[in-house]
């Protein structure tokens, strides 16, 4: 939802008898609200998500390449006489 949305959708819930002044004030506390939650648009955020599914997979593979290697050296260590 936008901000201009947001703030229309606050301006038809309050009272009609309300200067503009007011309703200014009301849209100026919204939008300071807004900008201090340190929001991210959808297009950061798909951006975000495709970076973290490539991170899962690179993770995924590097933890199976891992075990394959401890494997291969546990099975070396137990071929060699003692």
């Amino acid at each position: 939802m936008t901000f201009d949305r947001i703030a229309a959708a606050i301006a038809t819930a309050l009272p009609v008898e309300l200067t503009e002044d007011v309703r200014k004030n009301v849209r100026a506390a919204l939008s300071s609200a807004l900008a201090k939650m340190d929001l991210v648009t959808r297009e950061e955020m798909e951006v975000q998500e495709k970076v973290l599914l490539r991170t899962r997979e690179k993770l995924e593979s590097l933890l199976i390449r891992l075990d394959q290697l401890e494997r291969e050296l546990h099975d070396k260590s137990t071929e060699e006489p003692r």
